[in-house]
């Protein structure tokens, strides 16, 4: 019984001593002296407690740092998309002679003419976008990782950790310190599952950029596109939503909420993930519909 007397008295002295701190900081540039001990002691052992408190979460956290800010490794699926590219590569031949023969038998007619040029000119576009396909991707991923890297370095570090400066700041993190946690669990699964499809996307990205250029599948190319883009620019609009809560702590009145706000806006982040994703591909799918409903009502029209 006394040794858990002893337990509580310690407990309430450790959780005391950040209040303390926290009404009368020295100045940065004051160091440590005989002439200020009184300050001092408590300072130190105010943040080897804060460092004790955060030591569970830095990995945590600083694996989310890296999933949303580093660029995605495409290196290992080069070879996949090295036989993508072999295989598109053969129909490249059948669209020039395709396109050819139309410029031949088009005759006197200028929109068959000019409907043969067209598909000449997609055809070249095809073959310098779908050769290069591999390095505009790999541009695209430092792009969203250099402006993804740009937003988080705008956050104090400190948002993200456990702090202490009253009562009700100290109740509440108590509480929501394991559901904080979990959070952070979870956005690293849904990060690591967008970096595993970002870095398999660069197998699909010359197949929508194949079809794309080709009038009656152009839909399903933009569908793939699409899907892909907003993948892969997904932690640059999660930074921004990061940052945007960063500054909503420092508003005095949402101050001693930090830590239902850190929990909510990860939770943001991972119902955005999912989101986002999901309205990619609904409104790639509709677009697909419509265009194919429109073709076929099309051809109704004309057997009428």
């Amino acid at each position: 019984m006394t040794k858990t007397k002893l337990a509580l008295v310690m407990l309430v002295t450790l959780l005391l001593i950040p209040l303390s701190f926290a009404q009368e900081q020295p100045p940065e540039e004051e160091k440590c002296g005989l002439t200020n001990l009184a300050v001092c002691i408590p300072q130190k052992l105010y943040e080897y407690t804060l460092t004790i408190i955060n030591a569970p979460l830095q990995p945590f956290l600083d694996l989310n740092k890296s999933l949303l800010s580093e660029p995605v490794n495409i290196d290992n699926f080069i070879s996949l998309w090295a036989i993508i590219i072999y295989i598109i590569s053969i129909f490249y031949g059948l669209f020039i002679i395709f396109a050819g023969f139309n410029l031949i038998i088009s005759g006197y007619s200028s929109e068959k003419r000019e409907r043969a040029k067209e598909w000449l000119k997609n055809i070249i576009l095809m073959i310098f976008f779908v050769q290069a396909s591999y390095y505009i991707y790999s541009i695209l991923i430092d792009l969203s990782s250099s402006l993804t890297a740009g937003v988080i370095n705008l956050i104090d570090p400190n948002f993200f950790l456990l702090t202490v400066y009253n009562i009700v700041n100290i109740g509440l993190q108590l509480i929501l310190a394991i559901p904080y946690l979990l959070t952070l669990l979870l956005s690293i699964i849904l990060l690591s599952l967008r970096y595993l499809l970002v870095a398999v996307g660069v197998v699909f990205f010359p197949i929508g950029l194949f079809l794309n250029f080709i009038p009656p599948l152009k839909s399903y190319g933009k569908l793939i596109i699409n899907i892909l883009l907003i993948i892969m620019f997904l932690p640059f609009i999660q930074s921004l939503m990061l940052l945007a809560a960063s500054k909503l702590v420092e508003v005095g009145l949402f101050a001693n909420y930090k830590i239902l706000i850190m929990t909510a806006s990860f939770i943001l982040i991972n119902a955005s993930m999912i989101l986002l994703v999901l309205f990619a591909v609904i409104k790639a799918a509709s677009s697909v519909i419509n265009s194919d409903a429109a073709k076929v009502y099309t051809k109704i029209s004309r057997a009428r």
